[in-house]
Order: structure tokens, then sequence, then C-alpha cells
């Protein structure tokens, strides 16, 4: 009995990830669509298959949508609802180990006069070490043509990627986030991890950016005190820049980006560490933005967008967010709507799509007022939501 004892304490005390990675058993995505309830609107899904770890997506003029594969380092194109099987040429070399590889693309906002299209990407170094790219080129028919190289962290990376997301703001200028963030560096101005930054449309630097000027900081920064952001998306009515921002186990956050604000990791924090322990005493402190919205436990949030359009009239207003996962398990990926009222502040959220057991990277708004959402696998596909009657 004694043994039995001592076997019991000891299991108990073992930590959760010694125990091997936990999950549910996965599904495979239907061949056709399939309809699903929600709380406030019947939907039916479409699935497009043909994708590897998929992770952003842009729409052309006309409908056309730009899709890159991450570890691939490919940028796809689907016309009238098929996967071209020809990838576009042009991309850069990308290091496309794990969680790295080709990230990010937008379009410039006039892109159908000068057919402009940004990609971020980790760059190899050698010897597992990378840092996040930002290039700008010409879309040509099938080609990227004209390839600038805008921007390239100083920081080297030897961990997990850096999530690189970009979107042009009101403003015209273009923010990117280098996360990656997992100590102290995101409170360092020195360094570009854990940080957003903003740049003109041609890589410079805006003479208005917060710490233009100051010693021994990053003129690029525009806010700090990130962990590791994978989404950024920006408010229809108010043009504020909205960010996803994993914690480590627990404090998934969204915030609302201001200039020059510290957003506190790792000093506060919501979470805690992989081992169990909270990240800090406090989740706020004085002089430190406070999450807008918080997961606990944790999505593995990923990428957002606000609905705007009109075929799902109860949906609009709401913010879209992308979860790889719930609660560190595996197989469990989601799709949150948040729902405000008439002053910003959250009133309500749902859990979409948990039955598909997809890691949902992305959704965007398509031009045609639907919803658009990626699925990270190695057999990824891109998702169409359209009401069903």
């Amino acid at each position: 009995m004694k043994r039995l004892l001592m076997l019991a304490v000891a299991l108990a005390a073992t930590p959760l990830l010694a125990q091997g990675p936990i999950a549910v058993p996965r599904r495979p995505l239907p061949d056709g669509p399939v309809a699903m309830e929600t709380a406030e609107q019947r939907i039916r899904v479409t699935v497009l298959k043909g994708f590897a770890h998929p992770w952003s997506l842009a729409f052309l003029p006309g409908g056309d949508i730009l899709v890159t594969e991450r570890n691939a380092g490919r940028l796809r194109i689907v016309r009238n609802g098929v996967l071209d099987p020809q990838p576009i040429s042009g991309v850069p070399a990308v290091y496309g180990a794990g969680l790295a590889g080709l990230m990010e693309v937008v379009l410039h906002p006039k892109f159908a006069d000068n057919r402009l299209v940004y990609l971020s990407y980790i760059k190899d170094l050698g010897n597992k070490a990378h840092t996040p790219v930002l290039i700008r080129a010409r879309l040509d028919g099938m080609a990227l043509t004209n390839v600038q190289q805008l921007f390239v962290a100083t920081d080297i990376f030897t961990g997990p990627a850096a999530g690189s997301a970009m979107t042009f703001g009101p403003d015209g200028r273009l923010y990117l986030v280098v996360g990656g963030a997992n100590d102290a560096v995101a409170q360092r101005l020195d360094a570009y991890s854990g940080k957003v930054l903003r740049f003109n449309d041609d890589g410079s630097v805006p003479p208005d950016n917060p710490f233009v000027g100051r010693a021994g900081a990053k003129p690029e920064i525009w806010s700090y005190g990130h962990r590791n952001m994978i989404g950024l998306t920006v408010h229809p009515g108010t043009g504020a820049i909205w960010e996803s921002e994993n914690g480590p186990q627990g404090g998934d956050e969204v915030n609302i980006i201001r200039k020059g604000a510290n957003y506190g990791w790792p000093i506060v924090s919501y979470g805690r560490t992989y081992e169990g322990p909270r990240v800090s005493d406090s989740p706020y402190k004085e002089g430190m933005e406070v999450p807008h919205i918080v997961w606990i436990p944790s999505i593995a949030a990923s990428g957002l967008t606000f609905y705007s359009g009109d075929r799902f009239p109860r949906w609009k207003g709401n913010l879209f967010v992308g979860g790889l996962q719930y609660g560190r398990i595996a197989n469990t990926g989601q799709l949150h709507r948040v729902v405000f009222n008439e002053n910003g502040d959250e009133i309500r959220r749902e859990a979409l799509l948990t039955d598909l057991r997809q890691r949902i990277r992305n959704v965007r708004q398509g031009p045609d007022g639907l919803l658009y959402v990626l699925t990270d696998e190695d057999d990824g596909a891109l998702l169409k939501l359209e009401p069903a009657e």
C-alpha cells in the first residue's frame, strides 16, 4: 500500500508536458459543403483543399485570392474557386522549418494602379538561426518582379519563428509585427522582437514614429511589450489597429495598438508558464496597456478580422479570431466570434467550426461579403463561410 501511495504521488507530481502531446482524434475535412448551426446564423462551409500549411490570404481585384504556404515558401492563387497548381514565381527562398517560412501577404492600397504586393518571411541565417524580412514586389501575371528588400530585423532567432503579420492602416502606413519575444527583450527599445513596427510604403521610417531620434531605440517601433503577435487588422469604424497575441499557457490577448504604448510582456500577463506558475503576480501595472480581450485557457490566437459586410447582417461589427487549439489540446482549433456593445465593450463570444477539429490559422472578409478561413495543416484548406437558408 505504501508503494502504491508513493507511486500515485510521483505520478501526480509528473509535469503534464512529460506525458507527451495531448490530443483529441482528428477528423478529415469533408469534400462537399457542410451546413452548421451557430447561435445567430446558420452557415454553409465549402472546403477547397490542396494547400500545405497556408498562413495568409489577400483578395485581388476581381476576387482572385493569393495564399501563402508557410513551410514550402510558395505563393498560390485561387481563381473562381479553383487552386492553380502552379505557384507564383519570384518568391525568395525562405527558412521553412517548424513555424517559420513564408508568412503574410498584403496588397498596396493602390494595387489596382501599381500591382505592388508585400510579403513577410523568415530568412535563413545558418546554424538554425533566422530573422524576419519584409519585401515588396510587382505582381505580373504568375510572377513577382522587381523584388525589393525593404526591412531585415537585426534580431537573431534560434527558437520558434517570430510572427510577421502586416496590415496597411488608414494613415497609409504599413504595420508589421515581430513576435517571438519569450523574455524581457520585448521591453527593450534597441531590439525588434516583441514590437509592432511602422513603415512608409517604401520601407522608410515615418518621422512621426514615437521613438525617432531617441538614442538606442529602433526608429521603426510603434508599440512594444508584446510576446508573440500573430494577427493585425483595422477596425472599420475607428481605424484603430487591433492585434492578436499568444500568451504562454493562457493569457492570449487582443490589443488595440496605440502609439508608443507598452503592452507589458513579460512584466505583466494573465498567463502561466508552461510549467504551471503564473507569469506575474498581477496582470496589470500602471503605465502599461490592459488587453481588450483575454482568453483563459488559451486558444493559440491567430489571424483576426472585423466583419463589415451585408451577407451576415447579424454578425456586422463582430470580430473574428482564429484559434489553433483550445487549452493546449491538439485538434481543437476554433474560430471565435466576439460581439461588442455600442461602446466597444465585449458582451459575448462564440466558438465556431469546432466540429472540424482544424487548426484555424487566419480569417478574412472577401469582397463578396463572405468569410474565408485558412486551416494550418499538412493537408490545409481554404474554407468559405456563407449563409445557409
